[in-house]
């Protein structure tokens, strides 16, 4: 049978398999395998040439036992209802093993920002929060930014929010917004930053020598271009490949910063590197390399290339990279893979951050929000760790994503219980 790559399937497999190992009760398993609320609504958009073009958007409202929705927005021609309920899925586990007050959420819209002019994309960031803007807000559903959208879109939305709700403090309904409207400072790379400290621990757990360790990061957005510096700059690691959507790099030498800066400001992007030699994201996900880092978009690792996979340390810095076929492929040749739901964390606990600051009306400095993501997150990644040694000391052995959706789950369940919906 061919494997299954659809994300939503792929989020209830997950949660299937961490049910049967920890025997979750049959009523809790119901409930959470579907979200509690799912929006699609329809966004007129008067476009620079007068026509009016119509986009569809979602939301998706997954589970709220443990708090307010929280989850991005991505902008993307490729949206769909599936991809955003798996990822509000992903969005549930992710809060709950980094234990903040929060459910998880989701949300899209089917577009090509790369084909709009600002004043198209502000006139459809503010559609969508008319549409939407009753289902939101700081005890409801906290949206924050995701693939193609920037905190001057989270703006653009905090300030409709503002006007439809006639408030002149709507600044905790959104996160990732720009310091000058009370976003926070550590925010715009907190997904990596988070990542930062897991790979720590993990090379840690596998007796990696970050200084010595050589990198692939398939992706160049936010995450991926953070990743690259950030790995440089904390631990001296050497980054030998790097990739966008157009194909990507390799130098064993390690990628050149301002060659890299350079080839990301013409349009033929990473491949336009001077130097180095060409390789396709294929090539880049089987590189020789201590650490693979995937922060591009879902089900890059399957059936097909996990095999192949030659990374002794995986860490999944974007949402849903490896597919559960690839799963057990993985962890039966050694490869120590972090999931997602840990390693990007980092994005929303910086969000949380931003949002207890917003609503104390107190701000932090960013070595604050800094020491404060490290403590939680490294926390999160022990207790993945002891969870894995607990199942195996009874003769059980589960892989690290495993352990981390037996922790989220458990409390989840728990919330859900305690508040009597089962």
């Amino acid at each position: 049978m061919p494997e299954e790559l659809n994300p939503f399937i792929i989020a209830q497999e997950q949660l299937d398999e961490a049910a049967e190992i920890m025997r979750l009760d049959s009523t809790a398993h119901q409930i959470l395998r579907e979200p509690m609320r799912s929006l699609t609504v329809n966004i007129p958009v008067r476009m620079d040439d007068g026509s009016v073009k119509l986009f569809k958007g979602f939301r998706v409202q997954y589970n709220t036992a443990r708090g307010p929705a929280k989850g991005g927005i991505r902008f993307h021609p490729q949206e769909t209802i599936d991809t955003v309920k798996a990822l509000s899925a992903w969005m549930t586990w992710k809060t709950a093993l980094a234990d903040i007050p929060f459910g998880g959420g989701k949300g899209g819209v089917i577009c090509d920002t790369k084909k709009m002019s600002d004043s198209e994309l502000e006139a459809l960031s503010r559609g969508y929060i008319r549409a939407l803007g009753n289902y939101i807000g700081p005890d409801i559903d906290v949206p924050a930014p995701d693939v193609y959208t920037t905190p001057q879109i989270m703006a653009w939305m905090m300030d409709e929010y503002g006007a439809m709700h006639q408030t002149n403090n709507p600044f905790s309904t959104i996160t990732g917004k720009p310091l000058e409207v009370w976003g926070s400072e550590g925010r715009s790379d907190s997904t990596a930053m988070g990542g930062m400290f897991v790979m720590r621990e993990a090379a840690k757990t596998l007796g990696i020598d970050l200084k010595n360790a050589r990198i692939a990061v398939q992706g160049a957005g936010n995450a991926g271009m953070f990743a690259y510096t950030l790995s440089k700059q904390l631990f001296g690691a050497k980054v030998v490949a790097i990739s966008d959507s157009k194909g990507g790099i390799y130098d064993d030498e390690g990628i050149d910063m301002d060659k890299l800066i350079k080839a990301k400001s013409n349009p033929g992007q990473i491949p336009s590197y001077e130097g180095g030699t060409k390789i396709t994201n294929e090539q880049l996900l089987e590189s020789e390399v201590d650490i693979l880092i995937p922060s591009a978009i879902e089900s890059q690792i399957t059936a097909k290339n996990a095999d192949k996979i030659n990374a002794k340390l995986l860490l999944e810095l974007a949402n849903g990279p490896v597919t559960p076929d690839a799963d057990k492929i993985l962890q039966e040749r050694g490869v120590f893979d972090v999931p997602d739901f840990l390693v990007n964390s980092g994005g929303v606990i910086g969000s949380y951050f931003e949002w207890v600051q917003n609503r104390e009306g107190y701000y932090w400095t960013r070595e604050d929000v800094y020491d404060r993501l490290n403590t939680i997150i490294t926390r999160s990644y022990k207790q993945m760790m002891e969870t894995m040694k607990e199942y195996e000391s009874n003769g059980k052995r589960i892989a690290p994503r495993m352990a981390a959706y037996i922790i989220a789950i458990k409390r989840v369940a728990a919330a859900m219980k305690m508040r009597g919906w089962y």
